[in-house]
């Protein structure tokens, strides 16, 4: 059985400048099973990560049906309840970003074992857990008690990634987490994903380097330029 059915899939957003809604997908279909890599290709501004948004519910879509089969039934992530896809969030979807939005006066370590604590491991146990997740994305440890609001971009994706790999998840989306990474890092993320899949983990994910990954895609979902007027493209409305 997929974990992911998605059925008939669009999302529609109303631009004021143009006075009248802009198609950025419309009737996207696929299934993904466990341990499935998807990749999802395309030219920038076009929609990838409107997509990955839509599955996580950050953007409700405008039509169509994602059932997802978890761990305490089926539910379509379309038409759940906010309090249904937050718990979704919390246990069993992760979502893996460029971008890290830390919060003053937490370090690094305490952000990357948050989602241990939050899913019942004791600080004891979560603590070495983080400072091996940081130090296997080449973040120094004399960084690790530091506060990421200081940090490089660099350095500050490092955390992100590794807080969002360090919970077990059983469907990761991703969108761009190797875009600030250098090839360390990079391929130290790559180690990971492919860890991950082994277990059976399913992933979709947007790529910088997708010939990177390549290895472990799958199936491809490909958006074709010209789904957005050039003007919208060119401002990347999907970031």
């Amino acid at each position: 059985m997929p974990l992911l059915t998605v059925e008939n899939l669009s999302k529609r957003f109303y631009v004021d400048q143009l006075q009248r809604e802009i198609a950025v997908f419309d009737r996207l279909s696929f299934t993904l099973e466990p341990g499935q890599f998807i990749l999802v290709s395309g030219a920038n501004g076009i929609g990838k990560s409107t997509l990955l948004r839509c599955l996580y519910r950050t953007y409700r879509p405008s039509a169509g049906r994602a059932i997802y089969e978890s761990r305490r039934g089926s539910i379509d992530l379309v038409r759940a309840a906010d309090v249904d896809i937050a718990l979704l969030r919390r246990e069993e979807i992760g979502f893996v970003t460029q971008f890290l939005r830390p919060r003053p006066r937490v370090s690094a370590l305490e952000l990357v074992a948050e989602p241990l604590l939050a899913g019942g491991t004791a600080l004891r146990d979560a603590e070495p857990r983080a400072k091996a997740m940081l130090e296997s994305f080449g973040l120094k440890p004399a960084l690790w008690g530091a506060y990421p609001t200081m940090f490089s971009g660099g350095e500050q994706q490092r955390v992100n990634v590794a807080r969002a790999l360090i919970a077990p998840r059983r469907l990761l989306l991703l969108d761009e987490p190797t875009a600030s990474l250098d090839s360390s890092a990079r391929a130290s993320l790559i180690a990971r994903l492919r860890e991950l899949k082994s277990d059976g983990v399913a992933l979709v994910g947007v790529f910088h380097y997708p010939d990177e990954i390549r290895h472990l895609v799958d199936g491809e979902i490909h958006f074709e330029s010209g789904a957005l007027p050039p003007e919208l493209e060119a401002q990347n409305v999907d970031q």
